[in-house]
């Protein structure tokens, strides 16, 4: 199946999860990751450090949405309300969220 055959409403099935496929290409795709996503992991880097009080939404919102317009703007998706529903936004904020903090706790940063 080709990545094209999955521009169809959001009442159809994907057989893979949107949410899990863009946390990848926002660490995979070198611009984003470089330009976007990896400048927000060294300011919440920096937070945790002086001990300041993370919010998910706060420090990744808006990079979350712009995460998934980029993603369905260059896999040719459409819009982004053909791929994600309503709650992909949070999870994919809570998933990159928690994945990262942990590395950061852990000192990979």
């Amino acid at each position: 199946m080709r990545i094209d055959e999955f521009t169809q409403s959001i009442d159809r099935k994907m057989p893979f999860n949107p949410v899990d496929d863009c946390a990848i290409y926002m660490r995979n795709d070198p611009m984003f990751y470089r330009k976007s996503l990896f400048p927000i992991i060294m300011s919440m880097k920096d937070m945790y450090n002086k001990k300041q009080t993370l919010n998910a939404s706060k420090c990744l919102g808006e990079c979350a949405l712009k995460a998934m317009e980029s993603y369905c703007k260059k896999y040719n998706l459409g819009k982004i309300e053909n791929v994600f529903t309503d709650n992909d936004k949070d999870a994919l904020i809570q998933k990159i969220f928690s994945e990262e903090m942990k590395m950061i706790k852990d000192g990979a940063y």
